[in-house]
């Protein structure tokens, strides 16, 4: 027996090996990456126990080998269940359909051999191993593993990479970047390199170039692959030019194989297997970690974090010049290629994408390449709890469930405002859940004895001592309060995704611990909660204006200091939380986990209504915040903050609040915009940039002008003969003509400058000029009668 070891979790899978059941389990360690095998393992489901003679007689019946055992366990139906063991993962299948196919109640058949092994020994991530070792070429095998939870920092080895290739797929060339490797691999004739800073490998042609990635792959021998797009589109790619060639991409370690497979109902999305190692996609995992971008292209991206971009003059036209550059530049292509790849790398360390996962993984047991996930980590860490406390987990929903109370939203009064003030409760969700004791199991214990038990919403009643989720929330909490002190951001934001994604988790028709009471105790409280809490603060003498969620917005007196709103802030927040402490102690006999906190100033702001009406908007608003560093223009929920708006219209906005907000006369500017617009300058403005949520063919009844332009670019493109762009989603740039929508490529009529004016100035000129008393409409004509 070897020593014992540690190491971190790369990849987890199961499946049968001559007719039995083996988990397969790759880490990294600090010595060399290991592959575990855990051959112990047996399939297992539970069936009521009623039903276990009519399924033993189904089962029999179709030579299906089995083993029942009984287990002090209950469904949350409180009755009780058998366990059935299987020799194999495919008769453990096969069982499961056919007893799903006589109605009979079976339970946790959907959970996977791997997930359950490590759930329910608590691993997460970073565990200790040992096993009988057999030394394998470039990793260590170990037979026999056994395995328990541990502490382990890992070290990855990552490589970038970056695919270019021909409109048709041809490959020209395959950059990698990682610590000391700048490679380019390019087929073409070999040429003297001029940068120092990048090594070309020259290959002959597409066979020999995708030999040289394998071989060049193995002596580098990542952890994890990264890229841009590089699930969908890079590793797609290699895998279908290797086929073509009858070639193994084999980019797996022990030289295994590379697949990809497609997505159900997702045509051209699809999931990557690299034995031993892992491929993580920089925009999946930025929008994961909740990053938030006008456009997730790597130039948009890698300009916005990182102050630079793409090697390459033509922007516009990429494909274009990639394809001129390998025939006529290929030094060009490459420093194109390898820049693609460093700046991945960069935007990854910028962001600590890798150590965000990696705290995910730890926390949850979520795979690292896991986009999502939130309802299997949510299950990782509660259901093995639940089988100690003596109950087996529920179905998933039939139908999806039905939809809970959202979020509490407060009708506003609009208006134009000095001092407003925003008080919201530190992750109120979270804080109820805590309080009020919302948990699954503590709902079917609390049914028991609703005499004895906190009340919630929907005919729910929660146990005070049977539960878990309050638990496992007021854990996180404290790991979160000290990666802040710590100034941890990365673990910090990982706990505050985790944190915030139950409420969501336990309202979701994908849950299998999915219940409407559960999900409404959470949401109808917080109703609840802020509607008191408003009454509380209108009680001392002050107006609420909003409400949204777990924020509201208290209008004070307009000639106070920011110093006297800062006391004033501060003081309600105190106040309120004592009073929530005090209320639930006294109505409910429990200890009260909500806390306000003060979080701004906003010396100006402005309520808008709703467009054409004189009703209050909801989560859209502007304000002057008042910082240490000065006043910042905030924005929530209107043109300037949106995407889909054009730039004409979002810097108009922004100038328009502040010249309001400082008291000046916008009347001059708004003159001044419309006559530029008029004479055509800065026309860079007026282009509009929309996604295509759906495939262009998609779009049969409802033809918005996105569409319009991207069907007119693909068809220019067709008789150009190039490749189509916008065939499945993307985004459109595009431009209002007196003909319609063009696309800016494909730009032939004269644009439409009128649109411009009453589409886009007008609609943000009249949600904020009526407050001090001025009208677009008569400015407008007044200085159309100088023209």
């Amino acid at each position: 027996m070897a020593e014992v070891q540690k190491g971190f979790l790369l990849s987890r899978q199961s499946g049968d090996r001559r007719n039995r059941p083996e988990v397969q389990l790759w880490l990294v360690t600090d010595d060399q990456p290991v592959c575990l095998y855990v051959e112990d393992q047996s399939p297992v489901f539970f069936i009521e126990t009623a039903a276990l003679f009519q399924a033993e007689k189904y089962l029999n019946s179709a030579q299906i080998s089995f083993t029942s055992r009984s287990v002090a366990l209950t469904a949350f139906n409180h009755k009780r269940v058998t366990a059935i063991y299987f020799k194999s993962i495919d008769s453990s299948v096969r069982a499961q359909k056919i007893l799903s196919s006589e109605a009979l109640p079976i339970y946790e058949a959907d959970i996977r051999l791997h997930d359950r092994y490590l759930m329910e020994r608590f691993t997460y991530g970073s565990l200790t191993f040992t096993g009988e070792p057999i030394q394998k070429q470039g990793y260590m095998e170990y037979r026999n593993a056994r395995l328990r939870p541990d502490v382990f920092k890992p070290k990855f080895k990552v490589m970038s990479l970056d695919v270019e290739c021909s409109a048709k797929g041809e490959l020209y060339s395959v950059g990698l970047h990682g610590d000391e490797l700048n490679t380019v691999i390019m087929v073409g004739q070999q040429e003297q390199v001029i940068s120092e800073d990048i090594n070309i490998i020259w290959v002959d042609d597409e066979q020999t170039l995708l030999e040289s990635l394998i071989q060049q792959v193995a002596d580098y021998d990542p952890d994890i692959f990264i890229g841009w797009n590089v699930i969908n589109f890079d590793f797609r790619l290699l895998v279908k030019r290797a086929s073509l060639h009858k070639m193994p991409l084999s980019l797996g370690r022990g030289s295994q194989s590379c697949s990809w497979r497609e997505r159900v109902n997702e045509p051209g999305l699809g999931f990557v297997t690299t034995p031993g190692r892992v491929v993580i996609d920089g925009i999946d995992a930025l929008k994961s970690a909740t990053w938030h971008f006008d456009s997730f292209s790597l130039e948009s991206v890698s300009r916005a974090l990182l102050g630079k971009g793409k090697a390459v003059d033509d922007v516009d036209n990429r494909l274009e010049a990639i394809t001129h550059d390998f025939h006529h530049n290929k030094q060009k292509l490459a420093k194109y290629n390898l820049q693609d790849c460093r700046l991945v790398s960069e935007i990854f360390e910028k962001t600590r994408l890798l150590d965000y996962l990696r705290l995910r993984s730890e926390m949850t047991g979520l795979e690292l390449d896991r986009m999502g996930g939130s309802v299997q980590a949510f299950t990782n860490l509660y259901l093995p709890k639940l089988h100690r406390a003596g109950y087996v987990s529920p179905n998933l929903p039939e139908g999806g469930g039905l939809a809970s109370p959202g979020g509490y939203v407060m009708d506003s009064i609009p208006g134009l405002y000095n001092n407003v003030l925003v008080l919201d409760f530190k992750s109120l969700y979270p804080s109820i859940i805590r309080t009020f004791k919302v948990d699954p199991l503590g709902l079917i214990e609390g049914l028991k004895a609703p005499e004895k038990s906190i009340p919630g919403f929907k005919g729910a009643f929660f146990s005070r001592d049977n539960h878990f989720l309050p638990e496992i929330i007021t854990g996180l909490w404290q790991q979160r309060d000290q990666a802040k002190a710590e100034k941890d951001s990365a673990r910090s934001q990982a706990i505050k995704i985790l944190m915030n994604s139950f409420y969501g988790v336990l309202g979701s028709g994908g849950c299998r611990f999915y219940d409407t009471r559960l999900a409404s105790s959470i949401t109808m409280r917080g109703h609840e909660i802020m509607q008191h809490t408003a009454l509380w603060v209108e009680e001392f003498g002050h107006q609420v204006i909003y409400g949204d969620t777990d924020s509201i917005f208290v209008l004070l007196d307009e000639n106070i200091s920011h110093d006297d709103a800062d006391h004033i802030g501060l003081q309600l927040a105190g106040t309120i939380t004592q009073r929530w402490q005090q209320r639930l102690q006294e109505n409910f006999g429990l200890t009260s986990y909500l806390e306000m906190e003060y979080e701004t100033h906003y010396r100006r702001f402005l309520m808008p209504t709703i467009r054409g009406s004189e009703t209050g908007s909801k989560k859209r608003y502007a304000g002057l915040k008042v910082t240490a560093e000065g006043e910042a223009l905030i924005c929530k929920g209107l043109e300037t903050v949106r995407s889909d708006w054009t730039p004409l219209a979002r810097d108009f906005q922004s100038a328009l609040l502040n010249r309001v907000f400082a008291g000046n006369d916008p009347t001059a500017y708004v003159k001044e915009t419309v006559s530029t617009v008029k004479q055509g300058i800065n026309s860079e403005q007026l282009v509009y940039r929309k996604r295509l949520r759906r495939r262009l063919s998609d779009y049969v009844k409802n033809v918005p002008p996105q569409v319009r332009a991207a069907r007119l670019a693909d068809e220019q493109n067709r008789q150009a003969g190039k490749p189509l762009q916008y065939q499945n989603k993307g985004a459109v740039y595009y431009v209002m003509t007196i003909n319609g929508p063009e696309p800016i490529e494909y730009l032939n009529s004269a644009i439409d400058y009128e649109h411009y004016i009453t589409k886009q100035l007008k609609p943000i000129a009249d949600g904020i000029l009526p407050f001090i008393n001025l009208d677009f409409d008569q400015m407008v004509s007044s200085q159309s009668s100088l023209f």
